[in-house]
């Protein structure tokens, strides 16, 4: 495929992709919605009129709404009609975009704009799903004989997070305070999380109606409950979370922020990205099971930016590597009732490897502090410093072409003072 809008073939955002996000400008505070093409934005606001499919025609005013929640309401039918307008209208053989009053008013850089989180976050959820994660962290804690928890390969763990922390890429996070016991067996202190760290991970909106409180989606059905995916971070504390999590989890370790890229990827675009599903041992009960593929071919990179400029890549993987598909995860998480509503976020918990570099936490690729991250300005890291830039990527590779997601960045800052 080709569009008049020019795309290098490094391009995050080239035709094949069109990730839909809400933005604002100088000019125009007002928050829209767009979809990024090349280094621009398509605002969708301006050109709503030109969704004039059967299914699109009398929902026009879903586009001038300051979120895509009414938009993902719709239904994956609605999702493809806007997609294949869309590509139409970006094409190079069509000028309806390309004449001159259209191109000014509808389109805006990227550089140029602001962006916000995509939608309304009702709820969000995070699970455990890497296999090599959830292993390498029993054996930090618990030891290769008792390293995955006995429910482990029977069903997607997973705890309920903050929306209300959920922020967007490029927002500063501050390093949470709480009480820790930095001497074993000695009573807990108060102050600044000395072991800040990050959680690479892949997050999916839901779409579609919301469900009714009883109703539940096996995995065979979810598939058209996911809207899109963006990445993740889960800014960690990892003292304060092993203070609190027992009995029931993690609470103020991750509460404080957590970060976002501003694109929603739509499964259409990652459509031609699928691998085969991770075979699962035992065989999951009937509502977790699918038959088709849940699972993309999704490079994934975590550089750490210092404050004195270096850029370090310290963690490659992918996240082919998920042991449970996002399907499972929405199965399992409806399978005793709870309802869902479009613009809920799921997350995948932190998407590790099999191989050192590509462990998706400084927990891991330190483990626990003993092998010290080394970056390129010559200093190293056991966990975060005040100062530190994580930025996250992922892209799938296509014939020519790549899928991404643009950045999920943010710069940790220092504890807030008494």
């Amino acid at each position: 495929m080709k569009s008049f809008v020019e795309c290098s073939p490094d391009s995050d955002f080239p035709i094949e992709n069109l990730p839909y996000g809400v933005f604002s400008t100088a000019s125009n505070p007002q928050k829209r919605i767009g979809v990024a093409i090349g280094n621009e934005i398509l605002d969708l606001s301006v050109i709503s009129a030109l969704f004039d499919g059967p299914l699109l025609k009398n929902n026009q005013d879903v586009f001038h709404r300051d979120c895509l929640n009414d938009f993902m309401a719709l239904g994956r039918a609605a999702w493809v009609e806007a997609r294949g307008k869309l590509q139409h209208l970006l094409s190079a053989s069509n000028g309806t975009l390309q004449l001159p009053e259209m191109r000014s008013k509808a389109f805006v850089e990227q550089r140029k704009a602001t962006m916000h989180l995509p939608a309304k976050i009702g709820d969000y959820t995070d699970f455990y799903s890497s296999l090599y994660h959830a292993t390498n962290v029993g054996i930090m804690f618990r030891g290769k004989e008792h390293a995955l928890p006995a429910n482990w390969k029977y069903l997607p763990i997973a705890y309920h997070g903050r929306a209300s922390s959920m922020i967007v890429s490029g927002t500063p996070v501050r390093r949470p305070r709480g009480q820790t016991v930095p001497v074993e067996d000695t009573p807990p202190v108060f102050g600044p999380s000395r072991l800040m760290d990050f959680e690479l991970e892949v997050a999916m909106f839901i779409g579609g109606p919301p469900t009714k409180l009883g109703d539940a989606i096996p995995a065979s059905k979810a598939y058209d409950h996911i809207f899109g995916m963006t990445l993740m971070n889960d800014w960690s504390a990892r003292d304060i979370q092993k203070w609190e999590y027992i009995p029931l989890g993690p609470f103020g370790a991750k509460n404080f922020a957590t970060t976002i890229s501003p694109w929603v990827v739509t499964m259409e675009a990652l459509e031609p990205f699928k691998v085969p599903n991770t075979p699962q041992d035992p065989t999951p009960f009937p509502y977790l099971q699918h038959t088709e593929s849940c699972n993309f071919d999704m490079k994934l990179e975590v550089d750490i930016k210092t404050p004195s400029g270096t850029v370090t890549t310290i963690c490659r993987s992918n996240y082919k590597h998920q042991y449970w598909t996002p399907q499972q995860q929405l199965a399992h998480h409806t399978v005793t009732g709870c309802n869902i509503n479009p613009g809920d976020v799921m997350a995948s918990g932190t998407v590790s490897g099999e191989a050192a570099d590509s462990y998706g936490s400084m927990l891991e690729l330190a483990w626990k502090g003993t092998r010290p991250v080394q970056l390129k300005d010559g200093s190293s890291r056991k966990f975060l410093q005040d100062g530190d830039e994580v930025i996250i990527r992922g892209y799938c590779v296509g014939a020519g072409y790549r899928i991404g997601f643009g950045p999920c960045t943010g710069k940790l800052l220092p504890a807030l003072t008494e």
